[in-house]
């Protein structure tokens, strides 16, 4: 994806309030803090954002540093082929595809073969409560297909029949963000097994994963903090069966389409997912979202206020954004304002 050196960039950092807490076995969030980043150049503007991630050492102010210099180079590409994969490298990545699209008048989607689909389905988030409250936030969202349970290794069976019980109808991510052991793991096996699970998503801590070597589970294990970008993918046959896509874990589009084409010819199943983000940090992912076997996509849908035109998540089923917003090639009107 070439740039000329016209490209002017800035970078600022955004709050996000969530209409309710969301919870995981790392801890407890009420607001999304993103950075954004604006490539101008020709009259038109592309935008990007990303979540600067704790797990992996990362804070806004940390990601506005490392994109320092990128808003000063004359070579703008360069700048971002430098950055290492994460949030710094992802926002800005993303404003430059979504710039070159509006200036060349060519898709996102015509440039990587990968359109928007009308309509996927994605999981829904019930986030870590006592079990309870989580059948109450499944019982909310039972018409959605998919549902994802985050867990800890607190009573996970206890919550995970709450949940199944509140949407008998739905199928089933299991999520313990890393906060389970294997003993805790292989003990719920045949529980998990009884369950519509689509997938078990990073059980074990990255780096202690290697217990999943040639272990048979009756359900797939999909790796999340495992998975990064391409080069991660070949040490995990044996341990997982999916990859999850993010583009913050990847540092943008460009790596994490290339990180999709491998995982399929290397045989993984792929879910794309997301951090809790806009509509502006998403709508990328839906590139991915719809060459996958399953998405996670509801960032948007915990924010209090989203973006005017962004995307719609509604029973389950997200829809794209308005014309215009991002990487259609359009010039937005009046979305940005």
């Amino acid at each position: 994806m070439a740039e000329d050196m016209s490209v002017i960039v800035r970078a600022h950092p955004v709050s996000h309030a969530l209409k309710a807490p969301f919870r995981i076995s790392r801890g407890v969030k009420t607001v999304a803090e993103v950075v954004e980043v604006v490539a101008e150049a020709d009259g038109h503007v592309g935008r990007g954002e990303s979540v600067p991630y704790a797990r992996y050492g990362e804070t806004v102010d940390g990601v506005l540093a490392q994109l320092a210099p990128a808003l000063a180079a004359d070579d703008v590409e360069a700048a971002r082929a430098a950055l290492p994969p994460g949030a710094a490298r992802n926002a800005l990545d993303l404003a430059l595809w979504d710039l070159r699209a509006r200036r060349t008048g060519v898709s996102v989607a015509d440039a990587t073969g990968l359109p928007v689909p009308e309509a996927l389905v994605t999981a829904v988030t019930v986030s870590l409560d006592t079990p309870e409250a989580m059948a109450a936030a499944a019982r909310a969202v039972a018409d959605a297909p998919l549902i994802k349970i985050k867990l800890s290794a607190d009573d996970p069976a206890a919550r995970l029949r709450a949940v199944a019980e509140a949407a008998p109808n739905a199928r089933f991510i299991v999520d313990p963000n890393e906060g389970w052991t294997f003993e805790i793991l292989d003990g719920l096996k045949g529980l998990l097994a009884d369950l519509p699970i689509a997938l078990v998503e990073q059980p074990l801590l990255a780096g202690a994963d290697q217990a999943l070597e040639g272990w048979d589970p009756p359900f797939t294990v999909c790796a999340d903090e495992s998975a990064h970008v391409g080069d991660d993918l070949a040490a995990l046959r044996g341990r997982y069966q999916a990859v999850n896509l993010k583009l913050d874990k990847a540092g943008g589009l460009t790596e994490a389409v290339a990180m999709l084409r491998a995982a399929r010819a290397l045989g993984f199943q792929v879910m794309t997912g997301c951090m809790v983000a806009s509509s502006l940090g998403v709508a990328p992912a839906l590139h991915l979202g719809g060459a996958s076997d399953f998405a996670d996509l509801d960032g948007p849908w915990w924010l209090a206020s989203d973006h005017p035109g962004g995307l719609r998540v509604e029973r389950g089923r997200i829809s794209p954004p308005k014309v215009g917003f991002w990487g259609d090639g359009v010039k937005a009107e009046g979305l940005w304002l």
